[in-house]
């Protein structure tokens, strides 16, 4: 993998991140670098010169990405949500069959493999029912160090977990709009503990992670592939037979061969 390509997959994944419905570890995941991303992090120092040429490109290209890209993004959701929403459709199912391919690559296709895949895609539209149901009168402004230490390390699982949205896990714990209130006016007093509570959990969930994608490859890739499908679910756009529909359908098909293709460029 070439440092210019690394570097572009970090831009759409720092541009793409910011997005309603889009999780950062599903386009790791959709790039085919979670795994290896994950084995750096954790394993930095071992090989700290090959580390730090695979994670600067990348690290260097989401901050690209969210400066330059994020706001142009944000801008099509909001004038041409369908078209835009159809585009990510096309990139991510146009990569399933590949995540499949990596899946299958050590054991071989399993038929109860096909399990993982339905449990987690099961939970992503749970999650997504039950942040739907949330609005800002029912969440609680909770200033209590521990507890915020405890809600960024669940926020973690939402950052590393492939199609988990830490939004309704914040949600959930009723810190959300605390975060929000914290983050618009920069308060040290309420990021400071998330922050650490937040770097407690992203490392305890790559640790974990590593460790299943060693010892359970087939099935933790079959759960992430359902965390990738679900994502599809909250990016649905519903289709017309309008100019707008017609064209939203041939990005698609065009999203999904570029995305059917992302290994073969890679």
């Amino acid at each position: 993998m070439g440092l210019f390509y690394q570097l572009i997959i970090g831009i759409l994944i720092g541009a793409g991140a910011i997005l309603p419905g889009i999780s950062s570890g599903v386009l790791c995941v959709i790039f085919g670098i979670y795994d290896k991303l994950v084995n750096s992090v954790l394993g930095f120092f071992k090989n700290w010169k090959e580390n730090i040429k695979f994670l600067f490109p990348i690290i260097l290209g989401v901050g690209i990405g969210v400066v330059l890209l994020g706001n142009l993004l944000k801008t099509l959701f909001c004038l041409y949500p369908v078209p835009t929403k159809t585009a990510f459709l096309g990139l991510i199912l146009g990569c399933v069959p590949s995540l499949f391919k990596i899946a299958n690559s050590k054991k071989g296709f399993r038929l109860h493999y096909l399990f993982y895949t339905l449990l987690s895609l099961v939970f992503t539209t749970l999650l997504l029912i039950l942040e739907n149901s949330f609005t800002s009168n029912t969440l609680t402004n909770t200033s209590n160090s521990l507890f915020l230490v405890l809600s960024g390390f669940i926020m973690s699982a939402g950052i590393v977990v492939p199609g988990v949205s830490s939004t309704v896990l914040l949600m959930i714990l009723g810190t959300y709009e605390t975060y929000l209130n914290a983050v618009a006016s920069i308060n040290i007093s309420i990021l400071f503990p998330m922050g650490i509570g937040l770097i407690l959990g992203g490392l305890s969930f790559l640790k974990l992670t590593q460790y299943l994608l060693k010892n359970y490859f087939a099935q933790t890739y079959y759960t992430i592939i359902g965390f990738v499908l679900g994502s599809l679910v909250i990016l649905w756009p519903g289709f017309t037979f309008d100019f707008m529909g017609v064209l939203s359908f041939i990005i698609f098909i065009i999203c999904f061969y570029i995305g059917k293709n992302f290994e073969r460029v890679a």
